[in-house]
């Protein structure tokens, strides 16, 4: 008799908390919210796959300055692009394990669905952002210039306590010209 009350009443919690889930609103993520040399970009939930702690990366000749390495992820070959550099946010950075905010750094993955094995090197995640906390930015006059902007940089987006954030679209970046020659 006790497992028969004992399962009557785990079913009775599990339905008061469904109804308490149902009743409550929830703000739904759709951004990941990250920092490239001091600056908040934001990549979409839907583009980006997985994120990783950095792990050795395979230096490659005669590359791009941005292009960090190779990496094995999940045992799959990842291009590595440090972002910052890629961006113009800095000069080219030491390696991975030589940089002092090296223990921040992360590995954001692009999803499978774009067709590329790469992993973009941030400096640091700072959380999930939901399409409700921001509110989008007016253009500067210079970015309503033809040719001004990327494709891959969408609107400049602000947050509730005030921060500007720059969306970037990886399926952009992903096909962006500059972003597939990493030989110089």
């Amino acid at each position: 008799m006790s497992n028969k009350q004992a399962l009557r009443e785990l079913q009775q919690r599990l339905a008061q908390r469904m109804q308490a889930a149902r009743e409550q609103q929830t703000q739904v993520a759709n951004w990941l919210a990250v920092e490239c040399a001091g600056y908040g970009l934001l990549l979409s939930l839907k583009e980006a796959a997985e994120i990783f702690t950095p792990v050795a990366l395979k230096p490659v000749p005669y590359s791009q300055a941005w292009l960090a390495g190779v990496a094995n992820l999940r045992g799959g070959l990842f291009t590595v692009i440090d972002l910052a550099v890629f961006l113009g946010l800095r000069e080219s950075s030491p390696r991975l394990e030589l940089r002092s905010d090296a223990a921040q750094t992360r590995l954001v993955s692009l999803n499978p669905d774009l067709n590329i094995n790469c992993a973009l090197l941030v400096d640091r995640l700072v959380g999930l952002r939901a399409d409700e906390q921001l509110q989008a930015e007016a253009p500067l006059p210079h970015e309503l210039l033809p040719g001004a902007r990327p494709r891959f940089a969408g609107p400049r987006m602000r947050d509730s306590e005030g921060r500007s954030w720059q969306q970037l679209h990886l399926d952009a970046l992903s096909k962006h010209e500059q972003f597939l020659q990493v030989v110089v």
